[in-house]
């Protein structure tokens, strides 16, 4: 395999910039540029020379291939984070034969072939890298830290199990089959559905995490959704006025609300209007509010129901009280903010699954796949001893959905697609 390498910190000027070597390659590259090779995962302070002289003096750590994140000889230099210094050590390095530029997630890649992570694993790192808020934090480290992949081997455990049970009943198809063998095998069975079609359940909410959830401010002109809007990014995102129908298209502002990422959305104000355009705007705000996760509506609901969980709030709060029960807020003054955010922090935290390893839609549809294989072995099984072989088959056809979880087969059309969203030094 080549030796690659890369920048692992962002490009662009910094304190500190880390350069990462991994391959066959690696100590002798280091040699080159420092004279030797330090005892590994010993941080050593060390000046590196090329060609043209001094290059950097560099922090250096060195990990054997049996402790390396790649499962492969790594070399890292810790430079200034001048660009200057980066460039001359990356076209040094490069200059070296069998030395080479890696590509966008190459160093996981070779993780993932190497068996220091899985693929579930990898997709638990590519969410890290992404991740802006604390519940996408923790989502991701769940399932980077494999905690899906301890669940697909209890499955696995639990699959082979019952198909040794059913190729007992068909190498012994001529005796009568006990009883207690059938039930086992339906109870693993009923099981196994059970714990994936709950997985799979959770997650249209992990992705929701994952992408965002989307909150529709509505209401009829001028009811102060703008300002309100404001208030809540802390800048003025959409103009405001005082000339009903100034908001005609659908402006989102990208936010963290108590560690939740939440895409506010300003809609244009909902009534009836000969303006063309205005009309574009206010059908535009319809479809993006139902479609929406949450709606807040400012004062009484207009052209859209409210929706179990929407949030019913009085207008201009600092101009006129609330009634009874009935939130006030005033994006002007601030009244009543603290307390809408705590409703919609409260109100979207409730639909978070309680605990999820299934995070993504690959993951959703090997889990319905397995649950309906695993539906139809039920059925043979029932049948009776002499439909075993099918069943048999259907339990193999589930093994292999679950196992294509973390990995173990049926995954290479997908790497490409994961990989290039991971950043060149990952």
């Amino acid at each position: 395999m080549d030796t690659i390498v890369a920048q692992a910190t962002a490009p662009g000027r910094a304190g500190v910039s880390v350069i990462r070597i991994s391959g066959p390659g690696a100590k002798p590259a280091l040699v080159r540029l420092a004279g030797r090779v330090p005892e590994a995962r010993r941080a050593t302070l060390m000046p590196l020379h090329g060609d043209s002289g001094l290059l950097d003096t560099a922090l250096v750590l060195v990990f054997d291939k049996d402790a390396s994140f790649t499962g492969e000889d790594v070399v890292e230099l810790q430079t200034h984070g001048s660009i200057a210094v980066t460039r001359a050590l990356l076209t040094a390095l490069t200059a070296f034969d069998g030395l080479r530029l890696a590509e966008p997630g190459e160093f996981t890649r070779r993780a993932l072939e190497n068996d220091r992570l899985d693929l579930s694993q990898v997709e638990g790192l590519a969410d890290l890298i992404e991740a802006e808020t604390e519940a996408q934090r923790r989502l991701a480290q769940a399932t980077f830290s494999g905690a899906l992949a301890k669940k697909v081997e209890a499955w696995r455990a639990q699959l082979i199990r019952a198909a040794a049970l059913l190729e007992a009943m068909i190498d012994f198809a001529d005796e009568e089959v006990p009883e207690d063998t059938t039930f086992e095998v339906l109870s693993l069975v009923d099981d196994l559905t059970t714990a994936f079609e709950s997985e799979a359940g959770g997650v249209a909410a992990a992705e929701r995490i994952r992408e965002g959830f989307e909150v529709a401010i509505i209401g009829a002109p001028n009811a102060g959704k703008s300002t309100l809007l404001n208030r809540l990014a802390g800048r003025d995102a959409a103009i405001t006025s005082e000339v009903a129908g100034t908001t005609r298209d659908v402006i989102e502002v990208r936010m963290d609300i108590v560690g939740l990422p939440v895409t506010l959305l300003d809609t244009a104000g909902l009534r009836d209007t000969e303006d063309s355009v205005e009309a574009i705007g206010v059908e535009r705000a319809k479809a993006r509010a139902a479609a929406a996760d949450l709606r807040i509506f400012l004062g009484a609901p207009i052209g859209i129901a409210p929706q179990p969980g929407d949030i019913l709030a009085h207008p201009k709060a600092d101009q006129s009280g609330a009634p009874e029960g009935l939130l006030g807020v005033s994006g002007l003054t601030g009244t009543g903010v603290d307390s809408l955010l705590a409703r919609i922090s409260a109100e979207l935290s409730g639909r978070l699954p309680a605990q999820t390893t299934a995070t993504h839609a690959r993951h959703r549809a090997a889990l319905e796949a397995a649950s309906d294989a695993l539906r139809a072995a039920r059925i043979e099984v029932e049948a009776g001893p002499e439909r075993a072989e099918f069943a048999a088959e259907e339990l193999r056809t589930a093994l292999r959905r679950v196992e294509g979880l973390t990995g173990r087969i049926g995954v290479e059309d997908l790497l490409g697609e994961i990989f290039s969203s991971f950043c060149i030094g990952k």
